[in-house]
């Protein structure tokens, strides 16, 4: 007998186009819901992220909110922290006029700043969280993971980073070079090396307006995700290490991400204090899209 019924809502990320950018589903209230059916459930929707909201256990904190690709728990990511942030305010569960607020995910609470935009659609930013750094790459050995040529990488060694998910940076000279680009578990493998632990990796090449790029995630269970919030404040980082971006307190430039797959998206950055000292900020648009239930066997929140 199917009594066991979720609400959840279909929204596009870093767009203000529909079916562009990256689509997030949001249960708004996933109480009753086991980590286990979370899984299930964003494996089942096939999206790159589903996010479950809860009651918080921070008292300075809105809401508690636990995201899954479709393999896997994240601690952190950005499309869907601000596309959940957006589900919450349209649904009243945030007050009305609330310009800033703070949710609870696995890697710690995350603030969220709300800015006015066109036609009321408000512009939706989230401080990206502590970045750390890990080991730079070969860039021979990168290029051959991803199909390039050495002679289509800059010059500067590939990079893991993380706010949160692991990233590998690499930094090409044109977009034509982050079109040609691809990557498969091999790769993966090949790129990381013996000493292993699941990554994506970030393509990207400069432009007059900030980035261009891509991102490849098969260990997620994401061949490719239209829009990485989580890895655009590392991303920042590194293009600010080697003088690709100012890093002035206050500037703004864009990342353009998911052309190549038909979902453009468009990421917003703001560098707050000199090089990103007083933090990242990453922002954008959210266009809804769908509104639906998920209904389920009662026993299937109880299946292994």
């Amino acid at each position: 007998m199917y009594n066991h019924s979720h609400r959840y809502r279909v929204v596009d990320v870093f767009t203000e186009t529909p079916m562009q950018g990256n689509p997030l589903a949001v249960f708004p209230d996933a109480r009753g819901i086991g980590e286990g059916e979370m899984q299930r459930i964003a494996r089942e929707l096939n999206l790159s992220e589903t996010a479950f909201v809860l009651p918080p256990a921070r008292l300075n904190c809105t809401a508690r909110v636990r995201i899954f690709t479709p393999a896997r728990e994240l601690p952190f990511a950005g499309h869907p922290t601000i596309g959940t942030a957006y589900v919450l305010l349209q649904e009243g569960l945030i007050p009305a006029g609330t310009r800033n607020f703070r949710l609870e995910l696995t890697v710690g609470p995350v603030p969220i700043r709300v800015e006015s935009g066109p036609a009321e659609r408000p512009l939706i930013w989230l401080r990206t969280p502590i970045i750390t750094e890990g080991p730079s790459y070969d860039r021979k050995t990168a290029a051959e993971a991803l199909g390039l040529d050495i002679r289509d990488l800059l010059e500067f060694a590939p990079q893991w980073m993380s706010a949160g998910t692991p990233v590998i940076f690499v930094a090409v000279k044109d977009a034509a070079a982050v079109d040609r680009a691809w990557i498969e578990l091999a790769g993966m493998k090949l790129l990381a090396g013996a000493v292993h632990e699941p990554a994506c990796v970030f393509v990207f090449a400069p432009t007059p307006r900030g980035a261009y790029s891509r991102m490849f995630a098969p260990e997620f269970g994401i061949a490719e995700d239209p829009a990485t919030g989580g890895a655009t404040g590392p991303l920042a980082a590194y293009m600010m290490r080697f003088g690709l971006v100012s890093s002035a307190p206050g500037v703004r430039f864009i990342s353009e991400q998911g052309a190549k797959m038909g979902r453009r998206s468009i990421l917003h950055v703001r560098i707050e204090g000199v090089r990103g000292a007083h933090g990242i900020d990453v922002g954008g648009y959210v266009t809804p899209v769908i509104e639906a239930a998920l209904t389920l066997p009662r026993a299937a929140a109880h299946h292994p």
